[in-house]
C-alpha cells in the first residue's frame, strides 16, 4: 500500500517502524511511504458476539486501512490526506480469541486455528505510449464475440412506463405545444394509444382556447392559429375530457397517414422561413453523428469521477432510462454523448469568463460521453438547438420524480436564476423545476401537496409576487415587493412579507436566511460559474443539465450525510470533484476504477458505486466501478 509522502521539518525523509518510507527524488518532489508489513487488532467491547456475519468484519478493516493509515502518516503528509491504492496482494489473517461466553464459538476452551483470507489489488493495465487514442482491447478481448447491437428504445417505450405509472397526463399537461406535436409525430404508426394520448392533450388546449408554456416555454399563450379538422370536431364534439384518448384513438385508426400528420404538425408561420420541420433536422446538423466516434476500446485517467457519479442517482429515478427515448423521438439518438458531454461540464472545473475551460475538463467530459477529445464547442450549440422539444421531457421526469417524494409539510425555496425561477425542495436541496415566471410553476406546486413556498433573494422577474399571491400560493420573502405587489408586512425582526390574507407559517422565516444563503451558492457554483453551452443561443439545455446535475448532487450529499449534517449539493461537488479516476472501455462495459480511501468507502456503503445498465450515450454499454 503507498501513497505520496512529505519531507519532515528538517529536510530529510521521515521513517517508522510499521513500514519504509520512499526518499525525495532528484527533483525534490515527495516520494512515497510503502508499508511492508500491518498488524490490525480488532478489539471487542462488551456484548456477545461479532455481528451476524463475523467474517464481513474483514471487509470492514480492509475499507478502512487507507483512512487508517493516513491518519498514522498524517504529519508526513503535505495534505490532509491521500487517496491510497492497493498495490500488493494483501493477506488478512484472523486469529480468533478464547471461546467460551465472549469468544467467537461456543467450543470448549482454547482459541480457534488462524483464518487467512487473501485480497488482490485490481490489476493495473498498462497501454503503450505509442497506442492509438483509443487504445486497443486485452488479448483475451481479440478473441471475445461483439456484444449484440444496442437500439435505444423508442418514445413509445417510455410513453408506455409513463402511462404504466398513472404520470402520462401529468408529463403531457408540463410539455409546450412543440414538444408534444413532435412525439406525436414519431408515435404515429408505432403506438397509436399513446399517440392519442397525446392528441388528446393538444385537442384539450385548443378547446381551452391556450396552451401552457411549459418548463421552457413563456407565459399562456393562444392555441393553435388553424382550427381542428372539421372531421375531427365532429368526433370531439360534446365529449368529456376522459373519453377524449378512446375517441381520439378510434379516429386515429379511420384516419390516414397524411391526416394524421397534418394534426400532428405546427400550424403554418406565413413570416416563418421555408425549413424543414423535423425536430432533429432542422436546420441541418453541425458534424456526423457523435456515435460514429464513441470509444469502444483503451483506457484514459480522468482528474474527475465525478460526472461518472452522477449516473447512479439519475438511474435511481428513472431519468437515465429516459434520455434514449426521449432524444429518438426526435431523431436525436445517436448524439446521446453530446447530452452526456453537457451534463459533465455542470460537476467539472469553472468556465473563465463563461466560455473558456481547462483542458483537463474538456477530456473528463470526453471520457464521460464516450468521445475522443477534444469536444467542439460548436457540436455541442448545435444539439443544443435541435434538441428543443426532448428537454422538456426529461425535465418533465426529473420534477415528477421529485415531487411524488415531497412531504408537503416541507417548504420549497423559490429564487432567481437566469432570468428565470428555480424551483427547489428546501429539505434536500433537490431541483423540481426551472421556468421563466411564476405562473409555470404552479403545477409543480400543486403535485407537491400545494406547500409554502420561502422566496429567497434573487432576481424575481417582475410581477412575481403578484401572480403567486393572486393564486393562493402561502410565500414569505424578504424581497421587497414592487408598488402594487399585494403583499403584507408581517412582525418580525427584520423586513418580511406575505400574500394578503394569506396565514403564512411564520416559523419559517427563521429558517429563510439560511435558504436563501444555500441557493445562492447553488445558482453561483451551478449557473454563473460553470456553462454547459456557453456558445448556445437558448439556455433549455443548460437549464436541462443544470437541473439533472443538481439532483445527482443532492442525492449523494442526501444519501451519505444527512445524518450528520445539512444536506447540500455543493458539498459533494466540493467533497468529489478531485476524486481522480481510471476509466476502461470494454465492447460490453466501461468500467470506472477510483482510488481506496475514505471517499470510496463512503460511496460504497451508499450504494453510489452499484452497476448502471443500458447507458444510452455509451451504446447500451454497463457501467461499472471498482477500487484500486
Amino acid at each position: 500500500m503507498s501513497a505520496p509522502t512529505a519531507p519532515t521539518a528538517d529536510g530529510t525523509d521521515g521513517t517508522d517502524g510499521i513500514g519504509g518510507i520512499g526518499g525525495l527524488g532528484d527533483s525534490g518532489e515527495p516520494g512515497e511511504i510503502t508499508v511492508h508489513r500491518c498488524t490490525v487488532t480488532v478489539v471487542r467491547c462488551g456484548g456477545w458476539s461479532w455481528g451476524p456475519e463475523p467474517r464481513g468484519l474483514v471487509r470492514h478493516v480492509v475499507d478502512a486501512l487507507p483512512e487508517l493509515l493516513a491518519e498514522h502518516f498524517a504529519e508526513r503528509l503535505a495534505a490532509d490526506g491521500p487517496d491510497m491504492e492497493i498495490t500488493e496482494p494483501l493477506t488478512v489473517t484472523v486469529r480468533p480469541g478464547r471461546t467460551g461466553r465472549y469468544g467467537w464459538s461456543g467450543g470448549a476452551s482454547g482459541g480457534g486455528p488462524p483464518v487467512e483470507v487473501h485480497f488482490a489489488p485490481v490489476a493495473m493495465v498498462e497501454v503503450p505510449g505509442n497506442a492509438p487514442a483509443d487504445g486497443g482491447g486485452s488479448f483475451e478481448e481479440s478473441f471475445a464475440a461483439g456484444p449484440d447491437p444496442w437500439t435505444a428504445p423508442g418514445a413509445a417505450a417510455l410513453f408506455a412506463e409513463l402511462a404504466e405509472r398513472g404520470e402520462l397526463d401529468a408529463l403531457l399537461a408540463l410539455l409546450p405545444d412543440a414538444s408534444v406535436r413532435a412525439y406525436l409525430l414519431a408515435l404515429l404508426g408505432v403506438d397509436d394509444t399513446a399517440a392519442a394520448r397525446l392528441l388528446a392533450e393538444l385537442v384539450r388546449r385548443v378547446l381551452a382556447g391556450s396552451s401552457p408554456g411549459g418548463p421552457h416555454g413563456g407565459a399562456a399563450r393562444p392555441g393553435p392559429a388553424e382550427p381542428l379538422p372539421e372531421r375531427l370536431r365532429a368526433v370531439v364534439a360534446g365529449a368529456d375530457a376522459a373519453d377524449l384518448p378512446r375517441l381520439l384513438a378510434d379516429f386515429l385508426a379511420s384516419a390516414d397517414r397524411a391526416e394524421a400528420v397534418r394534426l400532428a404538425r405546427p400550424p403554418a408561420d406565413p413570416h416563418a422561413p421555408n425549413t424543414d420541420q423535423r425536430p432533429g433536422a432542422a436546420g441541418g446538423s453541425a458534424g456526423a453523428s457523435a456515435a460514429a466516434g464513441a470509444r469502444t476500446t483503451g483506457e484514459v485517467q480522468v482528474w474527475s469521477a465525478l460526472p461518472f457519479l452522477l449516473t447512479g442517482p439519475l438511474a435511481r429515478i428513472g431519468y437515465l432510462d429516459a434520455i434514449g427515448p426521449a432524444l429518438a423521438g426526435v431523431e436525436l439518438a445517436e448524439d446521446a454523448p453530446l447530452f452526456a458531454a453537457a451534463l459533465a461540464y455542470k460537476v467539472l472545473g469553472e468556465t473563465a469568463r463563461g466560455w473558456r475551460r481547462a483542458e483537463r475538463d474538456g477530456e473528463a467530459a470526453a471520457a464521460f460521453a464516450g468521445l475522443p477529445p477534444p469536444l467542439a464547442e460548436e457540436r455541442l450549440a448545435d444539439f443544443a438547438r435541435r434538441a428543443g422539444p426532448a428537454l422538456p421531457v426529461l425535465d418533465g421526469v426529473l420534477a415528477l420524480a421529485v415531487c411524488r417524494g415531497h412531504d408537503p409539510v416541507d417548504p420549497l425555496l423559490l429564487t432567481g436564476a437566469d432570468d428565470g425561477l428555480l424551483l427547489i425542495d428546501a429539505h434536500g436541496m433537490f431541483p423540481i423545476a426551472w421556468t421563466p415566471e411564476a405562473t409555470a410553476l404552479l403545477p409543480y406546486w400543486h403535485s407537491c401537496g400545494r406547500p409554502p413556498v420561502l422566496l429567497c433573494d434573487g432576481p424575481l422577474p417582475p410581477g412575481t409576487l403578484r401572480e403567486l399571491a393572486s393564486a393562493g400560493v402561502p410565500f414569505l420573502t424578504a424581497v421587497r415587493p414592487l408598488r402594487g405587489d399585494p403583499v403584507a408586512r408581517l412582525p418580525w425582526r427584520t423586513p418580511l412579507w406575505a400574500a394578503e390574507g394569506a396565514a403564512p407559517d411564520i416559523r419559517l422565516a427563521a429558517e429563510l436566511p439560511a435558504h436563501t444563503q444555500r441557493c445562492t451558492a447553488l445558482v453561483t457554483a451551478l449557473v454563473t460559474e460553470r456553462r454547459a453551452v456557453p456558445l448556445a443561443r437558448d439556455g433549455a439545455l443548460e437549464r436541462t443539465v443544470t437541473l439533472a446535475a443538481a439532483l445527482g448532487l443532492s442525492t449523494i450529499a442526501w444519501t451519505l450525510w444527512r445524518d450528520r449534517e445539512t444536506p447540500d449539493p455543493l458539498s459533494a461537488l466540493a467533497r468529489f470533484a478531485d476524486l481522480a479516476a481510471t476509466v476502461r472501455y470494454e465492447r460490453a462495459a466501461v468500467r470506472v476504477r477510483v482510488p481506496m480511501g475514505r471517499r470510496h468507502a463512503d460511496l460504497q456503503r451508499g450504494g453510489l458505486l452499484a452497476d448502471v445498465p443500458d447507458v444510452a450515450w455509451l451504446g447500451g454499454r454497463t457501467l461499472t466501478f471498482s477500487a484500486g
